[in-house]
Order: C-alpha cells, then sequence, then structure tokens
C-alpha cells in the first residue's frame, strides 16, 4: 500500500486527493484547499506553512521529486503544473489568476471578475526563496530563477533570470 507520511496535523487522507503518491512528506501546517483536484506524485516535499491553493475547477499537479519550501503559496485557480525534479525555495508565490483590469468599471477591483491563466513550471528548474511567479507564465526546463524576482514573462529553456520584473541575466551552460 502507498502510503504518505505527515510531520503535521495528519488530517489529509489518501481519498481526498485526485492522486497522491509515495513519500509524499507534508509539513506541519500545511494547507491544501481543494485536494480533490490536487495531484501529487512520488517523492515530494511540502514544507511547513506551506498553502497548496487548489481551485474547484482546474487542476493543480505537482510531478515526482519536487521540493517545496516553507511558507510558500501555490495558486491553482487558472491551472498550476509544476513538472518532475524542481526545487521551490521558501516564501515562493505562484499565482495563476489576478483581477481582470480589462473589465474595469472603477469600482473596487475585489468585485471586478478574475482572468485566469495556467501557469507551467518546466522541468529541472530551481525558484530561488521569496520569488513571485505571475500567471500565464510558463518557466522554461531548467531555468533559475534569482531569490525575489517577479517572473512576469515566459523564460527560455535553461536560463538564470533575476530582478523586478525578471530579466535575463544569461544562459546556462555545459562545463
Amino acid at each position: 500500500m502507498n502510503r504518505y507520511k505527515s510531520h503535521g496535523t495528519g488530517k489529509f487522507k489518501r481519498k481526498d486527493f485526485a492522486k497522491i503518491g509515495k513519500n509524499v512528506v507534508l509539513e506541519t501546517g500545511v494547507l491544501i484547499f481543494h485536494p480533490e483536484n490536487v495531484e501529487i506524485g512520488s517523492n515530494v516535499y511540502i514544507g511547513y506553512g506551506t498553502i497548496i491553493d487548489g481551485y474547484h475547477k482546474n487542476k493543480l499537479i505537482i510531478e515526482d521529486n519536487v521540493w517545496i519550501g516553507h511558507y510558500c503559496y501555490l495558486q491553482a485557480a487558472g491551472g498550476l503544473i509544476i513538472k518532475h525534479d524542481n526545487g521551490i525555495g521558501p516564501g515562493v508565490r505562484i499565482m495563476s489568476s489576478v483581477h481582470d483590469l480589462y473589465q474595469d468599471d472603477l469600482g473596487p477591483i475585489i468585485n471586478l471578475p478574475l482572468a485566469m491563466k495556467p501557469v507551467l513550471v518546466e522541468s529541472g528548474c530551481d525558484i530561488g526563496a521569496g520569488t513571485s511567479i505571475m500567471p500565464g507564465v510558463i518557466l522554461g526546463e531548467g531555468t533559475q530563477v534569482g531569490a525575489g524576482a517577479v517572473v512576469t514573462k515566459d523564460t527560455q529553456k535553461n536560463s538564470i533570470v533575476a530582478g523586478v520584473p525578471a530579466k535575463l541575466i544569461r544562459m546556462r551552460k555545459k562545463k
């Protein structure tokens, strides 16, 4: 029988998730909303205080061999896929929806409809602590994102990006 470990409250059951693999660690204080739309692969670590914000109609998919640091916020209103072999530093925020200012009536922004845009983190990426990934972004395979960056545009395969907004610093090269 496949089992996952919870270092926290242990309130999640296998049947709560759309899918959950082997060797999954959910540290203390991990919150998961709409687990029925959350798929977690094998060998996944989710650090304490992280919020996995599934959504009632789109999927949040975390593939195998992913490490997610503490106090992250992963939001899947528009859909979120984190491919295999990724590292996500502490305090990272990944958003897949934003209030749609193109439908602005100059009333309270919170009353505007959401524009939902999926986010894809290709395999082999490393996302530095405190980074924000905005709706609609595709992080190309092997991307390194510097700590504290705000990623608003797609990145190229094997790129190194940093800054606010994130810009290409250089390309990764094999020794």
